[in-house]
Parts: C-alpha cells; sequence; structure tokens
C-alpha cells in the first residue's frame, strides 16, 4: 500500500552498496496504511557550490543544487539516483533523509571572487527543488540568492514551489535589470495525478497563481511541462501551456520522461501501485521513445526522445507554442553588470587600514 505524502513505493539498496535490501510479504504483514515516514535533515559541509557540465542538451553551464534529495518526492525525479552516491535509496531514502548546504552562499561568495571566474548565468533548480520544503526553515536559497543579488550575477531558477514568492523583495529588483528569470514545472493540471506524481509539490493551480504573481511582479517567466509521461499526461500539453500563457509564462518548453538507473524500477512499481491496468501499456509507449530501450542517456535525445511517438509530441508542443505567441528565443540575461565580490585577502587588507 503507498504510504500518504511519499512518491516512492520502497527503498531499495542503492546500486554502489555491497549488499541489497528488499522487503517480502509473507503473509503476516498487516493490509492497514504503512506508519508515515519522517524527513530528516543533515546539515552538509560541501567543499564548492558551483557544478560545471558540459552538456549540449541544455542552456547553461553551470549549476547550483542547495540541497540534496527533494521532499517534494517526484516519482519520476531524474536525480534520484544520485542519492546512491550517499549510501542511501534513490527511493524513500531520496525523499525522506536530505541534506542541506548550510555554508553554499559563503563558498559562492568565494567562487564568485576568484580572479579567473567569468560570469554566466548560474541555474538553480535544475537537480532537486530549492525551494522544496525545508526551505523554510533553512533558508540556503534565500542566502545564495542574496549573493547573487549583491553581485548582480544572471540566475535562472526552476521550481514546484509557490515559496518563491517569498523571494520577490529580491526577485524583482534583478529582474529590473535583467538578471533573473523563473520557470514553473507544471506536469498535470488534474490534482489526483498531480498528487499521486508529486505529492509533497504545491497544487497545479497554485503553480499556475504563482506564474501570474512572479509575472504581475516583473518577473520573466516559463512554463516547463516537464516530464511528458505517454498515456498520462501527454494529453494536456495544449492546456498546460494555454493556461500558462494566461498567467502570464512568455517562454515554454517540455522533457520527454527520462528513467535513468534505479528510476525505471521506481517508476515501474509506482505505475503498478496507481495505475495497474495502463503500466504495460505507458511502460511500452516509453520505450517507443527510447529506442526499445527503458531509457536513452545519448545527447540530442534523452531530453526530448525519438521515434514516432516522440516526434509527434514534439510537433504538437511547437504547434501549440506557436499559436499561444510563447517567444521562440530565449530571454538572454546580463553578464555585464557583475561586481564580483571581495577576495578575503583584500577584505583583510581594508580590515587592517
Amino acid at each position: 500500500m503507498p504510504r500518504r505524502g511519499r512518491g516512492a513505493q520502497s527503498n531499495a539498496s542503492g546500486r554502489f552498496e555491497p549488499l541489497a535490501y528488499a522487503p517480502v510479504d509473507d503473509g503476516w504483514l498487516a493490509e492497514d496504511e504503512p506508519p508515515p515516514l519522517k524527513t530528516s535533515v543533515t546539515l552538509e559541509r560541501a567543499k564548492t557550490i558551483i557544478t560545471r557540465n558540459e552538456s549540449p542538451d541544455i542552456s547553461f553551464d553551470r549549476s547550483i543544487n542547495p540541497y540534496r534529495g527533494c521532499e517534494h518526492g517526484c516519482v519520476y525525479c531524474f536525480a534520484r539516483p544520485t542519492h546512491a552516491y550517499m549510501g542511501l535509496s534513490p527511493g524513500l531514502d531520496f525523499e525522506t533523509k536530505l541534506f542541506a548546504k548550510a555554508d553554499a552562499a559563503a563558498l559562492l561568495e568565494r567562487e564568485l571572487a576568484a580572479k579567473t571566474y567569468q560570469p554566466r548565468t548560474i541555474a538553480i533548480g535544475t537537480n532537486t527543488d530549492p525551494y522544496q520544503p525545508i526551505e523554510r526553515q533553512h533558508r540556503v536559497m534565500r542566502q545564495v540568492l542574496e549573493v547573487l543579488a549583491r553581485t548582480n550575477h544572471p540566475v535562472g531558477i526552476v521550481t514546484k514551489s509557490a515559496l518563491v514568492l517569498r523571494d520577490l523583495d529580491l526577485l524583482a529588483p534583478m529582474a529590473e535589470k535583467g538578471l533573473v528569470k523563473v520557470a514553473l514545472s507544471v506536469t498535470s493540471l488534474d490534482p489526483v495525478l498531480a498528487r499521486r506524481l508529486e505529492p509533497r509539490a504545491a497544487a497545479p493551480e497554485k503553480r499556475l497563481a504563482t506564474l501570474k504573481a512572479l509575472a504581475e511582479a516583473g518577473i520573466p517567466t516559463c512554463v516547463m511541462v516537464a516530464p511528458v509521461i505517454p498515456a498520462l499526461n501527454d494529453a494536456e500539453i495544449e492546456t498546460i501551456l494555454e493556461r500558462a500563457q494566461a498567467a502570464g509564462a512568455r517562454e515554454a518548453g517540455y522533457v520527454m520522461l527520462r528513467l535513468p538507473l534505479e528510476l525505471s524500477d521506481l517508476f515501474s512499481e509506482w505505475l503498478l501501485a496507481h495505475y495497474p491496468s495502463k503500466a504495460r501499456h505507458v511502460l511500452s509507449l516509453i520505450r517507443s521513445t527510447r529506442d526499445g530501450k527503458i531509457y536513452e542517456s545519448q545527447f540530442g535525445k534523452r531530453m526530448t526522445g525519438s521515434g514516432p511517438y516522440a516526434w509527434m509530441i514534439g510537433r504538437r508542443f511547437e504547434a501549440a507554442a506557436a499559436k499561444l505567441g510563447f517567444a521562440k528565443t530565449r530571454i538572454r540575461l546580463r553578464h555585464d553588470l557583475f561586481t564580483p565580490p571581495k577576495r578575503q585577502n583584500e577584505q583583510l587588507q581594508l580590515e587592517l587600514l
């Protein structure tokens, strides 16, 4: 029986563990709902905070992840397998055993102060959500954003949370300078499907209201129809785009469902728990978009898929976006306003004077 408020159905050992543990129903288990799992947060002392990438599939070459793991519990999250690097499960551990990078802001300030640093847009929220529920207490994202605002550094934010509105006092002035844009991911407008897919993320209508509030504050906004899941939410593409455009979004994008590593088993378990009659059909269509495999990691294919079904999804998205007037080119954020923070040795000299 699925746990209330959680996305994964199990907590299988990560792929790097020497022993694998899996629960077995011996007939003695009660039929009652399993007890709720509590969320724990460990403070992590990172060595660096800006992560670099050279992927041709994405528009940024650097990102920041304030947290490891995500309490939103989205069952499809492609970041789940990264929890295996912590000796934890990509399943329930990913959404209940979280890590907060408490010194993220200090690390960021140090890295931005390096003589060799060249400003480019930093993406935040491309791995785990920076505005997940624990941000209310730990405020790591808020502290990072304060550094970026103070140094006039461009940033692109992706989230599913209305908590981003807390930071309008920073985001609105940055938007006036051309330094920020925010994307809201809207997976489904069906509240039942959304709650099953993303148990602790904001409800669909709340996300649309957040898009509207951001746009009214003068912040460039984007809607991400992500992920597109064959036979589950693909019929909603046009409606999501229409509602988001009415809320003020001016850019749009989509990503086909990605199921790397342990995620394929986790998603299959979720399908059997919530949509058993559709499971085989959904998985068959997913394979049809990945050259017959459950996942294809090749650049140029991993975000959009391939084959007739994936092609059809792409053309539907393009046609709907064009009809609604979504921008064909991305807003380019400014890099020329960047003012690097003073390096520690320079600050010490000033204090001595």
